[in-house]
């Protein structure tokens, strides 16, 4: 059974946690210098955040005020649309650093899959891996086309690919490509931004484990082998987040969660997006 403390393996050996704490629309300052810290009082050691969140400062900042080594914390950060291209790349993952206050990243992602940008975008993500600056880089919201186009122009694999993914969503052949090809994916809003807990057949598989629809949805995201990355400013709620470690969901209770797929989206569609 997975521990809170067990990690993945990335395609080039790096490790992150299975389980980590996002930060996206935290406000900059005390509230997301607060999250973060009782994340990591919670004992996550995964944290993501992203250059468009306009956090990157406050989680630098908890970071250092927790008095936990560096080398104990896995950071993400991403490059936003923007910012596409290699060299604008480059510059954007350098400010990013200092706003973070670290000398360097275990995980930088291209944000999204931006039209004749991104290929050009990859290059410089693999200049930065060169560099040593990040021990690895990887991709958001990207689609099989977009996969394979970085396949057709380097040889380097993106480590990781986060993507919308929870039970309304589970977009099993971006799944199976991922395993195919050595790419893990992470999901970003696993509890679809709260809805889990109206989803009856969530709470009907909670009671059974004396579980919160959350939990069971946490939990079902890791034993598909794809890393969670819930966020919530409320401590209770950062703490109950975790505790999904002392359970395991039947392979019946999998099967009825596999049946509610219905390819819904809470965010953009990737494939036509415009910012």
């Amino acid at each position: 059974m997975l521990r809170f403390e067990d990690c993945a393996a990335l395609n080039n050996g790096v490790k992150i946690p299975w389980l980590g704490f996002g930060v996206f629309e935290v406000p900059e300052g005390e509230e997301v210098i607060q999250s973060v810290l009782w994340a990591l009082e919670a004992g996550y050691r995964s944290i993501d955040t992203a250059k468009i969140y306009r956090n990157e400062e406050g989680v630098g900042k908890a970071i250092k005020q927790s008095g936990i080594p560096r080398e104990e914390i896995f950071v993400t950060t991403k490059v936003w649309n923007r910012d596409q291209g290699y060299q604008s790349t480059l510059d954007a993952f350098d400010a990013s650093l200092k706003r973070l206050q670290l000398d360097y990243l275990d995980l930088y992602l291209i944000h999204w899959p931006v039209k004749g940008k991104y290929v050009e975008t990859w290059r410089a993500m693999e200049t930065i891996y060169k560099s040593g600056k990040c021990r690895s880089v990887g991709v958001s919201n990207f689609m099989i086309p977009n996969l394979e186009d970085l396949k057709a122009s380097s040889e380097l694999v993106p480590a990781v690919n986060q993507v919308e993914y929870h039970p309304y969503l589970q977009s099993p052949e971006l799944y199976e490509y991922s395993k195919q090809h050595g790419t893990v994916l992470e999901a970003w809003a696993p509890i679809m931004k709260g809805q889990v807990m109206q989803v009856p057949e969530l709470i009907a598989i909670g009671e059974k484990y004396g579980k919160s629809p959350v939990q069971v949805t946490l939990r079902w995201v890791l034993q598909k082998g794809v890393i969670a990355i819930p966020k919530s400013v409320h401590r209770e709620r950062i703490f109950s987040n975790k505790d999904i470690h002392d359970f395991e969901l039947s392979a019946e209770d999998m099967q009825v969660i596999a049946g509610l797929d219905r390819g819904y989206r809470t965010g953009p569609d990737p494939f036509n997006f415009d910012f």
